[in-house]
């Protein structure tokens, strides 16, 4: 029987990104092709302006790319409007920062029903079901209506990682997840993605922390705007 090839979820061809600087243009992206494939959990690793975040926010539909092609799922993103791409950014990905980026003033189930806010699809009784289920998922179903001021930062980073999955995402970015944490607190944060990666999600995880490696499947290192080494993970 004849194999299929697995087509890549991202598919990055010759990826360029430039910035003003005064009247000069600084190259911080330069020449970069990528194929990431379903269910893969790639670790981006760098110092600081090695442009790990800057391919982040390009990857996230967060930023416009200055040269080059980007292909998700097979759609050519590169050329969608704003408004698209930020449709499809709501539709195909959750975020999760090293800051949270909580409403104070909203409770936990509230934050975590945001992008359905966003989505405007849901009913409210709908987006309170839902909001319930993610957050059983990330062992924080009693904290429902606590206000988001009163939780750890572990328990902040858990309402994260729930507001990210409440519309079923293809993709989750991870912008140095753990970076905010102690270390027991981290490894938490780090299981649970690992279990969501295990479920099917396609995991891209920027980072500076050497340790974090061993939950990637793929890590992918960069420097000066270009990737230097590429490693597979074996268990």
């Amino acid at each position: 029987m004849e194999q299929v090839e697995k087509q890549p979820l991202i598919k990055l061809r010759h990826i360029e990104k430039r910035f003003p600087v005064g009247k000069e243009q600084l190259l911080v992206l330069k020449d970069l092709d990528l194929d990431i494939y379903p269910g893969e959990f790639i670790m981006i690793m760098g110092k600081s302006g090695s442009g790990k975040t800057t391919l982040m926010n390009i990857i996230g539909f967060l930023d416009r790319l200055s040269e080059g092609e980007y292909y998700f799922n097979g759609t050519d993103v590169s050329k969608l409007s704003e408004n698209k791409k930020s449709e499809f950014r709501n539709e195909f990905l959750g975020f999760i920062f090293q800051q949270f980026f909580l409403i104070g003033s909203l409770n936990v189930s509230q934050n975590v029903q945001l992008p359905c806010v966003y989505e405007g699809k849901k009913s409210g009784s709908e987006k309170k079901e839902i909001a319930e289920k993610y957050l059983g998922l990330v062992g924080l179903e009693s904290k429902a209506k606590s206000k988001v001021t009163e939780l750890s930062g572990g328990q902040q980073q858990r309402v994260a990682i729930a507001r990210a999955l409440v519309n079923d995402p293809v993709l989750i970015m991870a912008d140095e997840p753990t970076g905010a944490l102690d270390s027991e607190t981290g490894t938490e944060i780090m299981n649970l993605l690992t279990e969501l990666n295990k479920q099917g999600k396609t995991i891209v995880m920027v980072t500076h922390d050497a340790d974090m490696t061993k939950y990637a499947s793929r890590v992918i290192h960069m420097k000066d705007g270009r990737f230097y080494e590429e490693e597979e993970v074996t268990e």
